[in-house]
């Protein structure tokens, strides 16, 4: 079987601010697009940009707390190598992004130690990014 892939569909207010975020600042790159729509090779997976004003029944904002932090719900992200969570960090920091919850490591000690950080894209979508230093800890239970 070939390396699977997600494909995530969100929601976005304007197309040049997702491109100038998504592109410009996390390092993704274009791939099909339309009027209202373009699609993002985002680390390898198909992340799809439309037009349009989030959903009002989505409008309240859920947090759960997750080893200290109030973790926004929904969110999605990406598990990252550690060169390549750190070049996001850095870019994300030389463009003044701000950062919801900043860089840490969570679970510290415990199965599923991992770094993490959380941001909003520019229409409000939030968004994680981890690595683990043992990729045999992503789905650790125990």
């Amino acid at each position: 079987m070939s390396e699977l892939k997600f494909h995530l569909a969100i929601p976005v207010k304007d197309l040049t601010e997702a491109i100038e975020f998504y592109i410009g600042i996390l390092g993704a790159s274009e791939g099909r697009s339309d009027e209202s729509w373009v699609d993002f090779n985002f680390f390898g997976h198909q992340l799809v940009a439309h037009l349009g004003e989030p959903n009002s029944k989505r409008a309240t904002v859920i947090e759960n707390l997750v080893d200290g932090d109030l973790v926004p719900v929904p969110h999605f992200g990406i598990i990252l190598d550690e060169i390549s969570w750190k070049r996001i960090t850095a870019r994300l920091k030389e463009n003044d992004w701000p950062i919801e919850i900043g860089p840490h490591i969570k679970f510290k000690g415990l199965p599923g130690e991992q770094w993490t950080m959380f941001l909003r894209d520019p229409s409000g979508n939030a968004l994680e990014f981890k690595f683990f230093e043992n990729p045999e800890q992503i789905f650790a239970s125990e």
